[in-house]
């Protein structure tokens, strides 16, 4: 069974980092696009930024310049790099993939179970 496991939230004070991971776990054929979304108090779920197999990435307007997102294809693994953080950064931030599990098997969405982050004033 595949599954999505998040790692690296917590409490942080503004102007502070931290490293968000996403590795998938259970025997997959290929992981297209990846990404981290996130869904404040109150609000919707909203992209944070998402990176092709190939390395392209894209950015909400709100992270650009302080969130960095990147893959390691080998290990099926994505990370959000996030920089100079803002109370408004609280959220609970889930990884998401687009994946086959086998060769002649459609691509599916998955997601993460969520990994809590606030950042305190």
């Amino acid at each position: 069974q595949v599954q999505l496991v998040e790692s690296g939230g917590g409490l942080v004070q503004a102007g502070g980092s931290l490293r968000l991971s996403c590795a998938v776990s259970g025997r997959i054929f290929r992981a297209n696009d990846m990404a981290w979304y996130r869904q404040g108090p109150g609000k919707q779920r909203e992209l944070v930024a998402d990176i092709t197999k190939g390395g392209s990435t894209n950015y909400a307007d709100s992270v650009k310049g302080r969130f960095t997102i990147s893959r390691d294809n080998d290990k099926n693994t994505v990370y959000l790099q996030m920089n100079s953080l803002k109370p408004e950064d609280t959220a609970v931030y889930y990884c998401y993939a687009r994946i086959s599990v086998g060769v002649l098997t459609v691509f599916q969405d998955y997601w993460g179970q969520g990994t809590q982050v606030t950042v305190s004033s």
